[in-house]
């Protein structure tokens, strides 16, 4: 079996909506991000004889998503009141709404989804929130 891993980070800022600690309060992180692909056969094609997938095209499809990510809100749908949106945007903060609470958990089944939706055979990923503090996911 053949594993390759890749590793990008984004800086954002987020919160946790009914959250009854330090991280109900807007603050910021530097998530690091490590992908692991799985395959058992390397590829006979002439440019990519011997690998499983060429490293660049990892790379940038994990870069991609970190990079709509980076230096921005990123906030659950629902847990801005209309007005404060609106605000933000007027002081032309970038804001990334997203369909889940926040957390390192479920950026990790995030970027699984994502990546295996581009067909690449996706078999971890690590969502650190800190340096000592990781959450992954693993498909079925």
């Amino acid at each position: 079996m053949y594993y390759l891993k890749s590793e990008h980070s984004f800086d954002a800022a987020h919160f946790l909506k009914d959250y009854c600690g330090k991280c109900h309060n807007l603050h910021g992180h530097r998530w690091r991000v490590v992908v692991e692909l799985k395959g058992e056969t390397l590829s006979e094609e002439t440019q990519t004889r011997g690998m499983m997938i060429d490293f660049s095209d990892l790379k940038e499809v994990v870069k991609t998503l970190c990079d709509h990510l980076d230096h921005c809100l990123i906030y659950e749908t629902g847990s801005l009141k209309e007005r404060t949106k609106e605000a933000l945007m007027d002081e032309d903060f970038r804001l990334v709404e997203v369909p889940f609470r926040p957390t390192a958990e479920n950026f990790a089944r995030y970027f699984y989804e994502e990546i295996t939706a581009k067909k690449l055979p996706v078999h971890r990923v690590e969502v650190y929130e800190t340096p000592n503090n990781c959450a992954a996911y693993e498909g079925h």
